[in-house]
């Protein structure tokens, strides 16, 4: 297959000059690097093809060969190909150093990659188990729009740094060891700005209140992360800008609380139906249900409603509602309520096992306990 046109790679023109050439590098490595698209097979192929063209564009030997004889004139297995190596590290370094780790040439880099940014967000139950969108406010640091975050004032230019020629460090010779450290003069960034920009004082950055819309999707639970990206904070020096993690926080409920995708409840009941039984209304998330209860029931019974708990965001599976039995004391007795239960306490102790078996066991078991 044809190679295609080095200038057509990097969209040039054939008199484009040395910044030119490596200012649409950078625009396309930033653009197709494989950290940047894991699973895109053609963008790995455009980041190589633009690597190529670079490597060959920007050494001045190598580009006269290939401006006379195409391809062939810098294809290494031909003879007459051009000499010598492309200054590739230093394009490279500076995109490269900080956002992925690497650096070429042993220069450090001046680009970032804007801070990660955090925002509790509290919601209800009834909002977590259905899903919701919510609009968030928050403060971050933006790219001034007055110098494009470059620091300098509109019509100016960062000056290449001085002292350390630009490569953020400087080398101090002391006795047999030298030392590489951060340049003292521009801290590292390689430029100077003389002549900062009047509205983020060569900063590069400003610090803004932003609104944001935020889908929270039906499921989630407490300590859930939402992950907005890109709308962290923005990169230093053209970097890249950090993601934005939502992070969900459940309030208290006045009914139910939430154990993963169950939902629990305590159902107070009268003394009279825990006895005789009947039927109770309870309340759900989707709407309310009813409950036999039988004769009997002791305080602490479990009642399991299947599948009407909450739909677990990563589960797809519905939870249960899990009702919990509280046998209520009748309080402020009317003088024939404390007559009524006079009698059945005097009916009770005439046959105590017949009819509180339970304390009656657990007397036994203190009886026993104390050897009486």
């Amino acid at each position: 297959m044809a190679k295609r046109d080095y200038y057509e790679i990097l969209g040039l023109s054939r008199d484009a000059s040395d910044e030119d050439i490596k200012k649409a590098y950078r625009k396309m490595a930033m653009k197709f690097h494989p950290d940047r698209n894991p699973d895109s097979k053609d963008a790995e192929d455009k980041f190589k093809e633009a690597k190529e063209a670079y490597e060959i564009l920007s050494d001045s030997q190598k580009r006269a060969a290939y401006d006379s004889y195409g391809h062939a004139g810098v294809d290494p297995s031909a003879a007459g190909a051009g000499a010598g190596g492309a200054n590739f590290a230093d394009a490279f370094g500076d995109i490269f150093g900080e956002i992925f780790g690497g650096a070429g040439g042993g220069r450090r880099s001046n680009v970032y990659r804007g801070a990660d940014l955090r925002y509790n967000l509290e919601i209800t139950l009834e909002e977590a188990a259905r899903g919701t969108e919510t609009r968030i406010r928050i403060p971050t640091m933006d790219e001034c729009e007055t110098c494009h975050g470059s620091g300098a004032k509109p019509g100016t230019q960062p000056k290449t740094c001085q002292t350390c020629g630009g490569h953020g460090q400087v080398r101090m010779q002391q006795g047999f060891f030298s030392i590489q450290q951060t340049c003292p003069k521009c801290h590292g960034s390689g430029k100077v700005v003389n002549d900062p920009c009047g509205t983020c004082s060569g900063v590069g950055r400003v610090k803004r209140q932003k609104t944001l819309s935020v889908k929270i999707p039906a499921g989630v639970d407490e300590g859930d992360r939402i992950r907005l990206s890109g709308e962290g904070e923005a990169g230093a020096n053209g970097g890249p800008t950090g993601d934005l993690y939502v992070v969900i926080h459940l309030k208290e409920h006045s009914v139910f609380q939430r154990d993963h995708n169950d939902l629990h409840c305590e159902m107070p009941i009268s003394f009279t139906t825990a006895a005789l039984g009947g039927e109770i209304e309870i309340p759900t998330l989707d709407g309310a249900a009813k409950i036999r209860i039988p004769t009997e029931t002791q305080s602490g019974k479990v009642f399991r409603l299947r599948g009407k708990g909450i739909k677990g965001v990563r589960s797809g599976t519905h939870g249960d509602l899990l009702c919990h039995v509280v046998v209520e004391t009748p309080v402020n007795l009317t003088p024939r309520q404390r007559e009524l239960l006079e009698e059945l306490e005097a009916i009770n102790d005439r046959d105590g096992s017949a009819h509180n078996p339970r304390a009656k066991s657990w007397m036994d078991k203190v009886k026993d306990f104390f050897g009486t």
